[in-house]
């Protein structure tokens, strides 16, 4: 089973202790707005057609 999460967190909101963030030139941030997660979200959530068993891990 697989329930898919709307409240999806985003690498620049993701906070580095002493309140740090993630610079938007960062090289991670930049490749995770490269990266199509709704289409590999989707393509994962399809190895759990079934309502039972317990819940997938979100991507």
């Amino acid at each position: 089973m697989f329930r898919r999460i709307e409240n999806q967190y985003y690498l620049e909101e993701f906070n580095l202790p002493f309140e740090g963030k993630l610079r938007a030139d960062n090289r991670w941030v930049k490749l995770a707005k490269m990266i199509p997660w709704d289409k590999i979200e989707a393509r994962y959530a399809n190895l759990f057609p079934s309502n039972r068993g317990q819940v997938a891990k979100p991507v």
